[in-house]
């Protein structure tokens, strides 16, 4: 290039994939059960497109009640690990996720859990 008036072009092109995550299974109903009994299921945390270790953290529900008590039935346990890995073929390895809800007072609930990752998505 030194004093020579030539121009060069590059051109890139790239695709962004933004990291996300899947459920399997992706909707969950938990049998019901009589009062202060638990009852628990797993799933499936399934990450895609993640370049770096991230920490899953879940925000739960809380319910009011006829009274308006407000409790959280719910909780949630990772019985591996809440990392998400990158594994050494370049895939995200999957998380499992215990769910499980107990209530000493009688309540029905239709809603969502959220599980957010370390760059709040």
């Amino acid at each position: 290039l030194n004093d020579n008036p030539s121009r060069y072009k590059i051109t890139l092109s790239g695709t962004v994939k933004s990291p996300k995550i899947n459920f399997d299974p992706p909707f969950l109903m938990l049998m019901p059960v009589p009062l202060d009994m638990k009852t628990e299921t797993a799933i499936n945390i399934i990450p895609q497109d993640y370049l770096r270790q991230s920490r899953i953290q879940v925000e739960l529900p809380e319910l009011e009640l006829e009274d308006g008590d407000r409790i959280y039935p719910f909780s949630v346990q990772f019985p591996e690990e809440r990392n998400i890995v990158l594994s050494s073929d370049g895939t995200n390895k999957k998380l499992i996720c215990q769910i499980s809800f107990r209530s000493s007072r009688p309540v029905s609930f239709l809603g969502s859990m959220f599980f957010i990752d370390e760059e709040e998505n």
